[in-house]
């Protein structure tokens, strides 16, 4: 179906004084919706802190893709849940609640056939059922053991037929689930880490420097005796554009970088061959120790302006390196 043309130009005043106006009555709804947040959100938080199985999440339509999300949402920030679509649940899909299971359905008018089709199968299992809806009178919302009311003063459609501040209010309630279960339950960004492994925020949260850098051989070093020639010699053969200075003990005692040698050529009075690295290098490096995360490795060099860190243990031995572009293969800037 093509979508009509408007009946006569449209000036951009008036789009974005509707947009504006979408905005204003959601944000009522919101707070609204905040006002009368009390007991009944405590004890759904309760049920679902003492559930021993997964949330079921369910709704049809609009309300079925913000519990779509709201079950996204709970699974990534450390409580078990997943979609279930209440149309397909009376053909089979009930298989997949366990009585350990708590529901959270949603439902604007409260009346959505499909889901009050599938109550009293759930009932005769004994799960606990949390209804989010916007009619506190609704079959659902009685029939429910918790209510949660996230009803609103008005849709944002003009023709108050397109469920706009509605699924907001519910989408927002969720997220309020989700975030106030995530501080009773005490869950960490590492925690968030762990189960999102293969994105970039999984990769800056677990990712220490241990995983990135150079060891052993591969460490550019030299001792603070060894000739300015010998160190630039260990630059080029590692490739990290710069080397650790240590003493015999492999204490780190500065480093020699790419500035360093520039500087250094620039004075004429230099003799690479015979001065030695312990007079040209920096004696304030910036190290970090291995266990740090590699996105502290990547701050430090960003908020120091520099592309290389010497990577050292308590007692400020050497035991490894790296530069930026290790940082860059690993993904995490």
């Amino acid at each position: 179906m093509t979508a009509p043309a408007p009946a006569q130009p449209v000036q951009d005043a008036a789009l974005i004084a509707s947009g504006q106006t979408v905005v204003a009555i959601e944000t009522q709804a919101l707070q609204a919706m905040q006002a009368r947040m009390g007991p009944e959100f405590a004890a759904a938080c309760r049920a679902l802190l003492a559930c021993r199985g997964r949330v079921v999440c369910t709704g049809m339509g609009k309300s079925g893709h913000i519990a779509t999300k709201i079950a996204a949402t709970l699974a990534s920030t450390g409580t078990p849940a997943f979609f279930m679509h209440p149309g397909e649940a009376s053909h089979g899909d009930l298989g997949m609640v366990t009585d350990a299971d708590v529901v959270l359905a949603l439902s604007n008018s409260g009346e959505t056939d499909e889901i009050l089709a599938i109550v009293p199968a759930l009932k005769r299992q004994g799960n606990v059922m949390v209804a989010m809806t916007g009619r506190p009178q609704s079959s659902l919302a009685r029939l429910a053991d918790l209510h949660l009311d996230v009803s609103v003063p008005a849709e944002a459609c003009p023709l108050s037929l397109a469920p706009t501040s509605s699924t907001t209010a519910a989408l927002v309630m969720g997220d309020a689930l989700a975030v106030a279960l995530m501080d009773a339950r005490g869950f960490t960004a590492e925690d968030f880490a762990r189960s999102h492994p293969a994105g970039s925020l999984g990769r800056r949260l677990l990712l220490h420097i241990r995983d990135v850098m150079h060891t052993g051989d591969d460490i550019p070093s030299v001792r603070a005796d060894a000739s300015a020639t010998a160190a630039l010699l260990e630059m080029t053969r590692k490739r990290l554009g710069m080397t650790a200075v240590v003493d015999a003990d492999g204490v780190l005692q500065g480093v020699f970088t790419d500035g360093d040698l520039r500087r250094a050529l620039d004075d004429e009075q230099t003799d690479l061959h015979n001065t030695p690295v312990s007079r040209l290098m920096g004696r304030s490096p910036k190290t970090l120790g291995a266990d740090a995360l590699a996105v502290e490795a990547a701050h430090l060099m960003e908020e120091h302006k520099i592309s290389s860190l010497v990577v050292v243990d308590a007692g400020r031995r050497v035991v490894g390196a790296l530069n930026i572009h290790d940082l860059l293969r690993a993904r995490v800037v």
